[in-house]
């Protein structure tokens, strides 16, 4: 089988490398040229740890390449992956105009039967309403299935999740797309991925509801963080016991900043536009308060940097740690490290970023920023830091040596990650959302701290104040 991926944005270009991985003859469609031609030139637009060597790889070994023309791939392929975008309107609901775009410049230049697999994230109903578009479309003789495959990637991640996925959905209406489809993901199948065959409706809800309920977690935990700040109690504790509970889990009860990207907002938004236009809006109602949470920890973090600016006198300068919406990732894409940089700027605050990975894409959205080329850079001069985006060499970052570029020591971890000991030995006010941490330290320990070997065990600061909860 020869397959076709139309669409090569984030979703698109890893599906179809991931496709000539397993073997497969590829094009890759996109109608922005450039994308294409980089594609083609095997260049990776975008950062995903280990893409970039598939890609060449595929390119160059002539299984994968990336055109700008959907009558080409209508004659080349006997399958199509639908991976275009399906952006937020201004309502909160899905725009799903790129796919019937797609499917207009596609079906009327079908030359023999095939198989149209959507794997864009739609409102429920768009499948079904896209097969009358299609028989309305498709050449006479031209028999055409469409099947739904929803995608489940984690950026970071992606590479990784398309080649051995945890679970692979099927919506058909034909033992043919079924048969088809096992046929493309046989070799993950084999190595035991579960595979749920379904119809249209329920391949589409799948993803939208595995987004809105781990939205919902993280809310969740967010909303007992306000608890904990308010009470003395320790989210992050609370996290731990709960995790406990194999019913509950403990994954993405990370109290902190809360989530973004281009999945999680936008499909939270969209599941209660859908479900106001099937009239049971009142079914999705709880989402609105998940949506509301997590827009208030921005808010959060916002107005506490300016408080804490407006007690010291200090002339504000903030530095802030992070600009994509997670680690391994260059996407700023309603990003709540960005929003609360560009929030703080548009209030006079001086903001300086630095982003391991997307400090280039982050200028893009937002220029009026200073960028810095490193963390240290950035902190420089600095009167609070922020951190906002866990990456993972923020944990390594020297407390000592930043305190001593830095001009005042308050230091917020807005993700609830970095350890508190080796900041507060260093002299920084260390504070987190909804967690207990010590307020001093015992400053004759400070030396002892920062020089202690790395295998040596670690031993709590001596503190002369009371352990209470950032506020």
């Amino acid at each position: 089988m020869q397959i076709s991926v139309i669409g090569t944005g984030y979703l698109g270009a890893t599906h179809a490398a991931g496709m000539a991985e397993l073997g497969f003859d590829v094009l890759g469609v996109d109608n922005n040229p450039a994308k294409a031609a980089a594609l083609a030139a095997g260049r990776v637009p975008f950062h995903e740890p280990g893409l970039p060597d598939l890609l060449r790889e595929q390119v160059e070994q002539g299984r994968l390449r990336f055109g700008t023309s959907l009558i080409e791939a209508a004659r080349f392929a006997d399958i199509h992956f639908l991976c275009v975008g399906t952006p937020e309107g201004p309502t909160g609901a899905a725009d799903i105009s790129q796919l019937y775009s797609a499917i207009d410049g596609l079906v009327p230049h079908l030359t023999r039967n095939c198989l149209i697999v959507g794997k864009s994230t739609v409102p429920v109903g768009t499948a079904e309403a896209l097969v009358e578009r299609i028989n309305g479309l498709a050449p006479e003789g031209i028999s055409v299935d469409l099947a739904w495959n929803p995608e489940f990637l984690r950026e970071g991640h992606a590479v990784y999740d398309t080649l051995h996925p945890n679970r692979l959905v099927f919506g058909v209406t034909t033992p043919d797309a079924e048969w088809a489809l096992r046929q493309v993901y046989s070799e993950a199948i084999t190595a035991g991925s579960p595979v749920v065959v379904t119809n249209l409706p329920t391949a589409e809800l799948v993803k939208v509801s595995a987004n809105a309920f781990l939205a919902t977690k993280i809310s969740f935990i967010n909303a007992m963080a306000e608890l904990c700040e308010i009470t003395g109690a320790d989210v992050t504790l609370l996290a731990d016991a709960l995790g406990h509970d194999d019913r509950i889990g403990r994954k993405f009860l990370g109290a902190g900043l809360g989530y973004g990207g281009g999945c999680l907002p936008k499909d939270v938004r969209a599941l209660i536009a859908r479900a106001g236009e099937l009239g049971v809006a009142e079914s999705v109602s709880f989402l609105d308060s998940v949506d509301a949470i997590n827009r208030r920890r921005r808010e959060r973090v916002v107005r506490e940097t300016l408080g804490l600016l407006r007690e010291t006198g200090s002339p504000g300068r903030v530095a802030i740690l992070g600009a994509a919406f997670k680690p391994l990732s260059d996407d700023v894409r309603d990003s709540p490290a960005l929003e609360v940089a560009v929030r703080l700027h548009a209030m006079g605050v001086d903001v300086t970023v630095f982003d391991p990975e997307a400090n280039r894409s982050a200028s893009l959205i937002a220029p009026d920023l200073r960028y810095a080329p490193t963390a240290t850079a950035a902190v420089l001069g600095a009167d609070i830091v922020l951190h906002l985006t866990e990456w993972r060499e923020f944990r390594d970052l020297d407390p000592v040596l930043l305190r001593s570029v830095a001009r005042g020591r308050v230091f917020i971890d807005a993700r609830n990650v970095l350890d508190p000991e080796p900041w507060l030995a260093a002299g920084w006010d260390f504070r987190a959302l909804g967690r207990l941490v010590a307020r001093e330290v015992d400053s004759s320990r400070v030396d002892h701290y920062s020089n202690r070997p790395e295998s040596a065990p670690s031993t709590m600061p001596v503190a002369k104040a009371t352990i209470r909860t950032s506020r």
